[in-house]
């Protein structure tokens, strides 16, 4: 009876051991950015990255009428970190491209390259990692997506872990 005891009760501490481990892992991998895809320089970038780049605040207004202040890197300037080009090199093949964003719980969201481009369409967005002067809550971050001029935040996507680079003609 004892040596079953003990089976059991190292059995159990493995099980904690793995169970632990497991979620240290998960919880690191949630805490960093990849961009990949159709980029010259593949990037992972962790919070930390991102509070040493340019940053911004977007204020948005929640349906009870309340405000927030999101504070992040512009998705532009990660972007052009990856080789992604704007500007006057935003033109032809290059308008033909998307960028898929991916979150933890697998919402997806599309975005044109194009749309992206202050000198195109100019669509505000930004890579969150605080609101109200503080780190996102658990079931908003650590990295959010804030897309100010979204009559709806569909597109305001929570837990983002992956930006996908496509171009559709290369």
């Amino acid at each position: 009876m004892q040596s079953e005891l003990t089976s059991w009760t190292r059995l159990l501490g493995i099980a904690m051991c793995c169970a632990s481990l497991a979620a240290q892992t998960a919880a690191g991998a949630a805490d960093s950015l990849t961009v990949d895809g159709d980029v010259a320089t593949p990037l992972t970038l962790t919070v930390a990255d991102l509070a040493k780049m340019p940053r911004e605040t977007l204020n948005l207004t929640e349906p009870d009428g309340s405000k927030i202040a999101y504070e992040g890197v512009p998705l532009m300037e990660i972007l052009k970190k990856a080789g992604v080009a704007f500007g006057k090199e935003m033109r032809g093949r290059a308008l033909a491209g998307y960028l898929l964003v991916e979150a933890r719980d697998g919402y997806e969201v599309v975005f044109s390259l194009g749309e992206l481009d202050p000198e195109l369409a100019g669509t505000r967005v930004i890579v969150a990692d605080r609101h109200d002067g503080r780190p996102l809550a658990a079931q908003q971050g650590p990295i959010r997506l804030v897309v100010a001029s979204d009559n709806r935040p569909a597109r305001s996507v929570r837990m983002v872990e992956k930006l996908h680079v496509v171009r559709l003609r290369k």
